[in-house]
């Protein structure tokens, strides 16, 4: 994961991360703790759990990276822990399957569902590589983002907008395009889909509406 402290995201990179939060159990003690810091005797009662169970789960969750102490306080004559998540959500990043992660470069069609959804795949992977390496020398990592919705009257109309914009991009590559040895080469990924009706909430496994 990230070595930031309390990210918006948190990339989790091994395996470890991911089998900790597969009992559904520990994903409603991050969600509850998103809200309020808070300790395994106060979560206990919130959940209706016993505490030592409520514990367990919590101590995984510390080692696994996902809570982080933010306190200790003296209660009853015990010393009471609260935690926190060290993040506000959590990604999977898909290198942590190793060689089954697909490779866009092996997808023959370009317009397909599957070469979108990889090439997605590696900009979470490629980006959270160069996350780790500005957290480790105090820079921030330069990127950007753009995201717009297009409504458009036909197919015919929502090819002509791809056309274009392939166009416009070809412009601008050739526009700012730096061969000398001092530039720095950057990706930029342009992909479109259907925009969905009924975003699925989390925790959600049902199938997402799209609109046609």
């Amino acid at each position: 994961m990230s070595g930031e402290t309390r990210n918006a995201l948190a990339v989790i990179e091994n395996r470890d991360g991911i089998a900790a939060l597969l009992p559904p159990l520990r994903r409603q003690i991050l969600s509850r703790l998103h809200d309020e810091p808070d300790s395994a005797t106060g979560l206990s009662r919130k959940i209706g759990l016993a505490r030592q169970k409520v514990n367990y789960h919590v101590r995984a969750l510390e080692r696994a990276g996902l809570l982080e102490l933010e306190g200790e306080r003296q209660r009853r004559g015990c010393t009471e822990r609260r935690f926190r998540p060290t993040a506000r959500a959590y990604l999977v990043n898909p290198v942590v399957l190793g060689e089954l992660v697909g490779n866009p470069g092996e997808l023959q069609d370009r317009f397909s569902s599957a070469y979108l959804i990889t090439l997605a795949a590696s900009v979470v992977r490629d980006v959270a590589h160069l996350r780790r390496g500005a957290d480790k020398a105090g820079k921030r990592l330069p990127t950007l983002a753009l995201q717009v919705d297009v409504r458009f009257r036909s197919p015919g109309r929502r090819a002509e907008f791809a056309e274009e914009l392939a166009e416009s991009v070809a412009r601008l590559v050739e526009r700012y395009q730096d061969d000398s040895p001092q530039s720095r080469e950057y990706r930029f990924v342009i992909g479109g889909h259907p925009v969905v009706r009924n975003p699925v909430k989390r925790g959600d496994s049902r199938d997402g509406d799209i609109k046609d």
